[in-house]
């Protein structure tokens, strides 16, 4: 896959399209679509994604996923970083070449962010683009918290969509339903830089503290095994610089699977389980 022209702009505009509205908060945070660059390269996600076209047809109508709450820490000290691990319908790359992208996304997942004092916080949270997103405020999230989240269509009522989050280390979970007209497009599970907004409240993507191994498993698409191909790795580069970020494992043995390892470009596959 060759590269997508205006790479830089395609940043700016996500920036400013799907950034913060007037008057927000500094460090506050949207979880957005998919900024490529190279074939299997991004500036914002890291992980793997499905496609339609990719798919030979296959729209989604529901995507899986489990995931390890990494630990967040400082990547560089004195700054404000910021990590999202997620699974979500829209957003990504439709064929395999990444020349068609999706800007609808529904999605919801973890927070791992970093304060400028070094000191982690963790939180899950929901959103449907283009709104903010919402914060489940009545879960209780950790570094090594195991999360499963399930995003469903519901099948006699199209565009009514359920969101499910389980943390399955404490027992809490969460549920709400939400109307959302989407592309069906693609499918996908990812370690994210979001968009913020920083102290100066210029609006950025990222930066990326670090973070100890991020396991996926468990994913699953209208109802069966996702059949995860190494072909829909995408890795997290810095636009500027092309310095590796993220780099997600080769599928596991079931190919449901996957690690993403933060400022490496190599990262070992996980054992099926």
């Amino acid at each position: 896959m060759g590269r997508v022209a205006g790479a830089t702009a395609a940043l700016m505009a996500a920036a400013l399209c799907f950034g913060a509205p007037a008057g927000a908060a500094a460090g506050a945070v949207w979880h957005r679509p998919i900024i490529s660059i190279f074939a299997n390269q991004s500036s914002n996600w890291s992980g793997y994604n499905q496609g339609t076209l990719e798919q030979g047809g296959t729209q989604f109508h529901e995507v899986e996923g489990t995931w390890v709450v990494p630990k967040a820490s400082a990547h560089k000290a004195g700054e404000s970083e910021y990590s999202s691990s997620w699974v979500g319908i829209g957003g990504g790359c439709v064929d395999a070449d990444c020349t068609i992208t999706d800007t609808t996304l529904i999605q919801a997942g973890t927070e791992q962010d970093v304060n400028s004092s070094g000191q982690a916080s963790y939180y899950a949270w929901w959103e449907i683009i283009p709104e903010p997103s919402t914060t489940i405020s009545s879960m209780n999230v950790t570094a090594g918290d195991r999360m499963h989240v399930a995003i469903t269509e519901n099948p006699v009522n199209s565009e009514i969509w359920t969101i499910e989050v389980d943390n399955l280390s404490n027992g809490q979970n969460f549920t709400t339903t939400t109307p959302y007209s989407s592309t069906y497009a693609t499918a996908e599970w990812i370690e994210e830089t979001p968009v913020v907004i920083d102290d100066n409240g210029d609006v950025t993507v990222g930066p990326l503290p670090n973070l100890t191994k991020v396991h996926f498993d468990l994913s699953i698409t209208n109802g069966g095994a996702a059949q995860l191909k190494n072909s829909e790795q995408i890795q997290l580069v810095d636009l500027n610089s092309g310095q590796v970020l993220a780099t997600p494992s080769k599928v596991d043995r079931d190919a449901d699977g996957f690690n993403v390892c933060t400022y490496s470009s190599r990262c070992r596959k996980p054992r099926s389980s």
